[in-house]
């Protein structure tokens, strides 16, 4: 069945938000328990682990309403995802890092809700935050006791909804003009810059995938969004109604911001900390001036620099090491283990070493102004794009 995008059905989206985490998240406020739960929740880092004693009643409810994945979850198809990450880790994460990211920055209302909360100043634990967070979920015990994927999504739920709470209650987000701050629209906006940008990004860069890989992680990111609170009559089901979607959000929405660029300046002066010496810093900003395009990159104010047409080399580069991959057992070993420990050590280097924890924020800013492994079969090409058409 195919879902009609219109922007009447896209506004209807602007209007809502996430009604169970909505209603907890107001409770805690109300009851004045907000400190005392995440004090608590600090000790709550594993699935299937005792609750803490003191947690609030309202807390208790959610914890338990939201511990499981949602039942129509296909494993198989799971387990396909876990293993396409396993084989294009750091492919993924160079796609998370310098085109997701961006392509939030690049949608203004985003951009300043982004620059809300105190802790998302820093764009560090912003990124070791969803690194983290895409580890915790591409592990093979994902939703299993021990894990710590569930009770991560459980927080960042909170976490959105607590934004959506200060927002409207402290009357600095014009919900007529911008809709619910978080709402639908915006939650489904960014499941498919976490899915089908990163694919979009792996097909630019030139990363060989096959069609399953491509379809599974992206039913990976559609389980996230469904245990985020994501609306499923909404959000798409297939790749294709998700380029119609993601056409259609980002014609009504992209352009540039001083929010945008700001932030886009953080994330690369971040990675060039990261980048051992100066030589290759420039590669940072032309990394996501090839993946985002040239128009968006200069909404961003990304510099240009003379790596620009270096970078375009890569996909020659990652058809070298790939073909070298597919002929050889061992080469596909080392290649696989160089692109984990390169993984680890950018996790490591953001975290510091530590485990992010996710909490729900007692303030906002002060100047805070909104008026695989998996046999291939044939390699997947993005869908082509729908607007206009």
């Amino acid at each position: 069945m195919t879902t009609t995008r219109t922007e009447t059905s896209m506004d209807a989206l602007r209007r809502t938000g996430d009604e169970l985490a909505d209603a907890t998240v107001a409770a805690l406020f109300e009851r004045g328990e907000v400190g005392k739960f995440n004090t608590l929740m600090r000790y709550v880092s594993t699935a299937g682990a005792p609750l803490p004693e003191g947690l609030p009643d309202v807390a208790v409810d959610y914890l338990r309403a939201t511990s499981a994945p949602p039942a129509w979850v296909d494993w198989g198809e799971m387990e396909k995802a876990r293993l396409f990450f396993a084989d294009n880790n750091v492919h993924i994460s160079t796609a998370l890092s310098f085109a997701s990211m961006p392509a939030c920055y690049v949608v203004p209302h985003v951009a300043k809700l982004l620059s809300a909360t105190h802790s998302l100043k820093y764009p560090a634990k912003r990124m070791a935050e969803t690194g983290q967070f895409t580890v915790y979920l591409m592990r093979p015990d994902a939703f299993e006791a021990g894990s710590r994927f569930v009770p991560a999504a459980q927080k960042v739920r909170l976490l959105h909804a607590s934004i959506r709470h200060h927002l409207r209650r402290e009357g600095r987000w014009d919900v007529d003009a911008l809709g619910v701050p978080i709402c639908q629209e915006d939650m489904i906006g960014g499941q498919m810059f976490f899915s089908l940008v990163v694919l979009d990004s792996l097909h630019r860069l030139g990363v060989h995938m096959s069609t399953e890989g491509a379809q599974a992680y992206f039913y990976a990111w559609r389980v996230v969004g469904a245990m985020l609170g994501v609306d499923q009559d909404a959000v798409p089901k297939d790749l294709d109604d998700a380029r119609r979607f993601l056409d259609l959000y980002m014609v009504r929405h992209m352009g540039p911001s001083a929010e945008g660029a700001e932030l886009t300046r953080q994330l690369i002066d971040l990675y060039e900390e990261v980048v051992p010496g100066t030589f290759f810093d420039p590669i940072v900003s032309a990394l996501i001036r090839h993946l985002v395009g040239d128009t968006c990159a200069d909404w961003l104010e990304v510099p240009r620099t003379a790596w620009d047409t270096v970078v375009k080399a890569v996909p020659r580069l990652l058809g070298v090491l790939e073909a070298i991959e597919d002929r050889s057992p061992l080469g596909a070993w080392a290649l696989d283990r160089l692109g984990h420990l390169t993984t680890v050590f950018e996790l490591s280097s953001l975290t510091r070493g530590r485990v992010m924890h996710y909490a729900i924020p007692e303030q906002f800013r002060k100047d805070y102004g909104v008026g695989t492994s998996v046999a291939p079969n044939r390699r997947w090409t993005p869908p082509a794009p729908t607007v206009g058409v």
